[in-house]
């Protein structure tokens, strides 16, 4: 069927452009090459200096422009163009993210399949694609958070469908009527962790995340700023303790609260001899001042929960010794 003729798009592919046309240009080629067509994309110039004066000709889907006098964040950028998209679904995809040509046809497929659900997708390094970027985002009991494998060999993904917690908001999908049941991302996140803390509030409203292995895109990773950068370790860290008071079910709050404390010690105490580790102290600053905000939100979302606290706490990590294979790693 033409798209031209669809009354309301399966997908709306919401994308953010800060900086990197040239990695915008090559995501857009990879969605002109997708086998499912129903589709619109929201391209969201989101304070950018370097976005491209005309679109590749090639896109036949509808797409939709819109710029932002500045940069408002990955949060509020994708809350931006979900309130202009018309699809049933919201497709996440970062500017930096290459989907392979048969990407939202399986995710069109798991869709139909599992109504309700959110979905992962696989995600390899753009630069080698024997290498994971990451399959779905773990959160561990002690407030950590990581990215399934990245960094490991393409031999040691998971091949088969699985009920995860959250997925990397770089290529995720969402039922529209999910996103907007939680009021979508925390704005006040702006970057990092904001996917997590949405996945979280969703699972707690008895949404599903499914894990597509088949779902193949390749990712560029820190694009627009360095995992390292000093922006990246501020937002990370302060949202990291946010994501934890907000979302952790019950009275697991209180009876994790000790093995937060030492995660968020362990990283002070390294922030001494890291670089922008200024930075990270900083963050964890900005966490401590806002406590009171980040209770006041934890009402709510407690509030709203539909599910089990047991629910929420199996999907999370429990292995003790997960943390210090991620400081490692880090």
């Amino acid at each position: 069927m033409d798209s031209a003729t669809l009354t309301q798009p399966f997908f709306s592919v919401l994308i953010l452009h800060w900086k990197g046309a040239v990695l915008l240009q090559r995501c857009l080629k990879s969605l002109a090459s997708q086998t499912f067509s129903n589709f619109e994309v929201i391209l969201v110039d989101n304070g950018s200096k370097d976005f491209p004066a005309s679109l590749p000709e090639y896109i036949q889907q509808p797409v939709k422009v819109f710029h932002l006098p500045e940069n408002l964040g990955f949060a509020e950028g994708n809350n931006f163009a979900a309130k202009h998209a018309s699809g049933k679904y919201l497709v996440l995809l970062n500017n930096d993210a290459y989907p392979f040509p048969d990407w939202l046809a399986i995710l069109n497929r798991a869709a139909l399949s599992n109504p309700g659900h959110f979905f992962a997708s696989r995600l390899l390094k753009a630069s080698d694609p024997n290498i994971l970027d990451g399959e779905w985002n773990v959160y561990h009991a002690s407030g950590l958070a990581w990215r399934k494998n990245h960094g490991s060999s393409v031999s040691k993904s998971h091949l088969e469908p699985r009920e995860v917690l959250s997925a990397c908001a770089a290529a995720a999908a969402y039922p529209r009527h999910a996103f907007d049941s939680v009021g979508g991302f925390d704005e006040d996140f702006f970057a990092y962790m904001e996917d997590l803390d949405l996945d979280l509030r969703l699972q707690g409203m008895g949404h599903s995340c499914l894990y597509l292995p088949e779902a193949l895109v390749a990712h560029e990773g820190s694009a627009s700023t360095s995992v390292r950068s000093s922006f990246a370790l501020f937002h990370g860290h302060r949202n990291m303790v946010w994501t934890f008071i907000k979302n952790m079910p019950g009275i697991a709050l209180w009876l994790l609260m000790p093995f937060h404390l030492l995660a968020n010690l362990a990283y002070l105490f390294a922030s001494f001899v890291m670089p922008g580790g200024k930075a990270l102290r900083q963050g964890k600053l900005a966490a401590l001042l806002s406590l009171n905000q980040a209770f006041q939100k934890r009402k709510q979302v407690q509030k709203q929960r539909k599910v089990s606290a047991w629910t929420l706490l199996r999907k999370m990590s429990w292995n003790p010794l997960a943390p210090l294979v991620k400081l490692g790693f880090r």
